[in-house]
């Protein structure tokens, strides 16, 4: 019952569409997000606590495998989709997890019309990708902190530098 619990938060672009209108008919108001997520860290998980504290319903945008290996690299990610998606999907503060193959949640966005569009701190406003989308529907742009000292890409260096 759990396995199904978490698997049913993990949907495609077109069962979002159908929710989200009814989630706009029950004055709910939806917060995005994305990332890779490659390695869930304490980071992580506040980000993703504080960004659902914004709204009634968080749907995360996850980078696919390709997305990731052309942004972060050859050694990346490190989990498979599989992991990944389900790691997010098990979280109580996430609604849904969804999957983006581009290198950007340009095209999601303009299916999701999100109230509130989030990003990390290393993000201003008026860089984040589909902010022009969400402020011309009337919805709102956040930049979140940062949680220092924690990044996937810290964890990845750690384990390099152990290997002998």
């Amino acid at each position: 019952m759990l396995k199904n619990y978490i698997k049913n938060k993990i949907l495609s672009w077109e069962a979002i569409s159908e929710r989200r209108a009814q989630w706009k008919q029950e004055g709910k108001k939806v917060v995005f997000t994305n990332g890779c997520f490659d390695i869930l860290h304490y980071g992580h998980l506040h980000y993703l606590a504080e960004a659902r504290d914004l709204g009634d319903i968080l749907i995360v945008g996850a980078n696919s495998q390709e997305s990731i290996t052309r942004l972060k690299g050859p050694n990346r990610p490190i989990q498979d989709e599989l992991t990944r998606y389900h790691m997010l999907a098990s979280l109580v503060f996430v609604d849904v997890v969804t999957v983006f193959s581009q290198d950007t949640p340009l095209e999601l966005i303009k299916v999701i019309r999100p109230d509130i569009l989030v990003k990390g701190g290393d993000w201003k406003p008026e860089q984040i990708i589909g902010s022009d989308i969400v402020l011309e529907g009337g919805g709102e742009v956040k930049s979140l902190p940062f949680v220092e000292g924690f990044s996937t890409t810290k964890i990845e260096q750690k384990i390099q530098s152990t290997r002998p």
